[in-house]
């Protein structure tokens, strides 16, 4: 997915959900229904989310200074976690205790059909959200399946906008659901448990979008095939005797960091040295358009420091 089109898909959730807030609590205000309150206060999160997310985006396209030198793109993964963050703390906390609430303290709602009503507005606006999100998606994630290529992707913006819209329409089935019932049983009830089961979706989201943005934050390696491409382009280089290992790590969803790691052939001139490892950065970075800094540090072994004698010629690191 392109910047572009993750602005597009991020700008139509945003939209969408400002407009489903404002329907959803008029609804509560007017009915006084506590699952329309927690449906609202669900909408009201994943605006500020989308809003944390283009936030996000224009701060990762910061260029680097002296402070930080790789740049700025891991703000992305920060305000991506920021978003579970919120969606656990206050989406799902609000929801569930305004749920129990309900519970404890049953009330009528009035007017139930301005609640469907609003209701069948906001599945229309999600699920038109989620349509634009789910074509993207599906574009970029290729011929992997989709938990694969949540658990592969580098670019939250890829699937958290998909992810909670999905939630939402839950969210909404669930606040359908249990209006519903409290017209057919007459049983005030079931509006705080749907406020509960609301709840507990926004908790469930909100952990599963933690666990997934962590790695990214902390640093995660690039996937699998793009190190392996590094260790190939390394490895038939005419000048290298032994890969010893290529350490990656996402700066950004496309900015790869690479220390690598080698043995040389030993009868190599410094000269030599050095163009062999400009030839291999610049094969590198036309092979793997995502590796934008390489390291490589002439090692004898990756795991023995070299001894006091021979540290002068065997480690030696180059960055470009």
């Amino acid at each position: 997915m392109s910047e572009s089109n993750s602005k597009t898909v991020i700008l139509a959730a945003l939209t969408g959900n400002f407009l489903v807030a404002v329907s959803k609590f008029v609804a509560s205000f007017i009915t006084g229904s506590t699952a329309m309150m927690a449906e609202g206060i669900h909408s009201v999160i994943d605006t500020g989310n989308q809003a944390l997310l283009l936030y996000g985006m224009r701060r990762a396209k910061k260029p680097p200074d002296a402070k930080y030198p790789f740049g700025y793109g891991k703000e992305i993964y920060f305000w991506s976690f920021m978003v579970a963050v919120l969606l656990f703390t206050i989406g799902a906390g609000v929801s569930i205790y305004e749920g129990v609430e309900k519970v404890m303290h049953p009330h009528p709602i009035d007017h139930p059909y301005i609640n469907y009503g609003v209701l069948g507005l906001a599945i229309l606006f999600e699920g038109t959200s989620w349509l634009i999100a789910a074509r993207e998606f599906r574009r970029v994630k290729g011929g992997w399946g989709v938990l694969e290529a949540v658990r592969r992707g580098k670019d939250p913006n890829k699937f958290l906008v998909l992810f909670e819209d999905t939630a939402a329409i839950g969210g909404l089935l669930l606040a359908a659901a249990g209006l519903a019932l409290v017209q057919s049983t007459g049983l005030e009830v079931f509006d705080g448990i749907a406020s509960i089961g609301i709840g507990c979706l926004l908790a469930f989201s909100s952990v599963w979008l933690a666990v997934e943005t962590k790695g990214l934050l902390i640093g995660e390696s690039a996937n699998r095939y793009v190190v392996q491409q590094i260790e190939n382009i390394v490895g038939r280089h005419p000048s290298v005797d032994r890969v010893n290992e290529v350490p990656t790590m996402h700066i950004g969803p496309e900015y790869v960091l690479a220390n690598i790691s080698l043995r040389f052939k030993s009868d190599l001139s410094g000269e030599q040295l050095q163009n062999a490892i400009a030839d291999m950065d610049r094969r590198i970075k036309q092979e793997c358009p995502t590796v934008k800094r390489v390291f490589i540090e002439a090692e004898y072994e990756a795991d023995t420091p070299p001894s006091h004698a021979d540290e002068a010629d065997t480690h030696k690191t180059i960055g470009h």
